[in-house]
């Protein structure tokens, strides 16, 4: 039991599965205890290792194919007598990489609720560091009784 203890403490203090992981795989199925804190704690061992974190909800998400990466248009509700207008918004992802500093390892997108997400976006989700290599991704796909994760890729697949 002492050395259960001992296991899970030291995965909580430094954090280097994940980010192994996250590394290895690029994109992550993050599933957490429903009282929560976890998420705090391991985007603060990203930072660490070296990455910028960027957090997310999937809630209103759309297309995040043209959110993420792409100029895409956004229409306010519309109020009544008013013209129906578009405005035009910067992809999300860009000005982080733009603005990274050299020693920086890239951006790590944390997408909270992600089982709002259908599976062609989680796909998309999945393949997005293969588009940008800078950029990993970690999606919170709901609870569980123990902290866990798995590549992305291999939790779509047994979804199937």
């Amino acid at each position: 039991m002492a050395g259960l203890k001992d296991t899970v403490f030291s995965l909580l203090a430094n954090g280097k599965p994940l980010v192994r992981e996250l590394e290895n795989s690029g994109a992550i199925a993050f599933y957490t205890p429903l009282e929560g804190g976890y998420e705090g704690r391991y985007i603060r061992r990203i930072r660490a290792a070296g990455y910028r974190a960027l957090r997310i909800t999937a809630r209103g998400l759309g297309d995040p194919d043209a959110y993420l990466t792409a100029v895409h248009g956004v229409r306010p509700a519309h109020l009544g007598k008013q013209d129906i207008r578009r405005y035009y918004v910067p992809p999300i992802l860009k000005p982080h990489l733009d603005s990274l500093p050299a020693t920086s390892k890239g951006v790590v997108l944390w997408v909270v609720e992600g089982f709002m997400l259908s599976r062609q976006e989680l796909e998309f989700l999945a393949a997005l560091p293969k588009l940008e290599p800078r950029v990993k991704v970690v999606v919170e796909l709901g609870g569980d009784r123990a902290l866990r994760w798995q590549s992305l890729k291999s939790a779509l697949a047994a979804a199937a």
